[in-house]
């Protein structure tokens, strides 16, 4: 079970950053092991940013255990709302030099962000003060303030942007093509892609806005985001329903058709632009899945 950040006392708090440390130093050891032999400066950073976060960990397990003992319990980020999901350390071997930045970068930005949450939360002086002293060491690892802004705005509105115009661009595709062939009507394939992009948006923008609060991945407000990504997924949806208000079905389909290829274009052009996908595999991985669904649309109202 998840559970609130604000709901977390003193213990569970020093327990959730001994973990955190934990992962951290285990991530950019490994972070560092892939790119020891093409960029020997960037893995020796990162072996500095390692033994920071040990140190880091021991630390905190000191004050653990001098405030609360030896059982320290296990809590971890997945188990409290608020922090970004981590990708499995698995994965991380497939990731290019730029993307370890980025993965870094909004890794010490949340770290440093729950810091100041968890000050706010204790009233340990002794813990206030160690907790900000790793504060300030954490803020010590941007090198670029630029370029931190930067992921935050990825994280604030380009990704449910993104998940908001590829659900709705792909999502409505079956729907409105399978309404359109079923009927041969234009009117009727236009009240059905409305139906169904207005649906999807009101979908999309309530599980967005409900899946994270904010206060510690940074991500910022809830409504904010939930309003970006189902807006983004109405605009996905009624782009390719709007042809459909041309009365002659041909011309409207073929239309339709132009406007679902810019659609996946654009797509795949954010996901490379702001996501360090390769362009070629966004490109395959965005149209393929548009494709498969445009033709179980066709399929399906051709049947009827």
């Amino acid at each position: 079970m998840v559970k609130p950040f604000y709901e977390l006392n003193e213990k569970e708090l020093l327990a959730l950053a001994i973990s955190s440390e934990e992962e951290d130093s285990k991530i950019y050891g490994s972070f560092a092991e892939k790119v020891r032999g093409e960029f020997p400066a960037t893995a020796q950073l990162l072996d500095s940013m390692q033994e920071q976060e040990s140190d880091h960990r021991r630390r905190l397990i000191d004050m653990f255990q001098s405030r609360f003992g030896n059982k320290i319990p296990l809590i971890r980020r997945q188990d409290v709302k608020g922090f970004v999901r981590r990708r499995p350390i698995w994965l991380n071997r497939t990731l290019t030099l730029p993307q370890i930045r980025r993965e870094v970068q909004t890794k010490e930005s949340e770290t440093t962000r729950f810091y100041e949450r968890a000050i706010e939360r204790t009233t340990d002086p002794e813990i206030r003060k160690l907790l900000g002293d790793l504060v300030e060491i954490e803020r010590k690892h941007f090198a670029k303030e630029d370029e931190a802004r930067r992921r935050l705005f990825v994280l604030q509105v380009v990704q449910p942007g993104l998940a908001g115009l590829m659900d709705g661009s792909v999502s409505t595709l079956a729907p409105v093509f399978a309404a359109a062939f079923a009927t041969r009507n234009s009117w009727d394939a236009f009240l059905v892609g409305i139906a169904a992009s207005v649906g999807a948006g009101i979908s999309m923008g309530f599980a967005e806005a409900l899946s994270d609060d904010g206060v510690l991945s940074g991500r910022g407000q809830p409504l904010l985001r939930g309003a970006v990504c189902g807006l983004m997924t109405t605009l996905g949806g009624i782009g390719h329903t709007l042809p459909f208000l041309i009365p002659n079905f041909y011309m409207a389909t073929w239309v339709a058709i132009v406007v679902v290829a810019i659609e996946l274009a654009v797509i795949a052009w954010i996901r490379n632009h702001y996501m360090d996908t390769p362009l070629l595999s966004a490109i395959f991985q965005v149209v393929l899945g548009g494709v498969l669904v445009f033709l179980a649309g066709i399929a399906i109202g051709s049947a009827g």
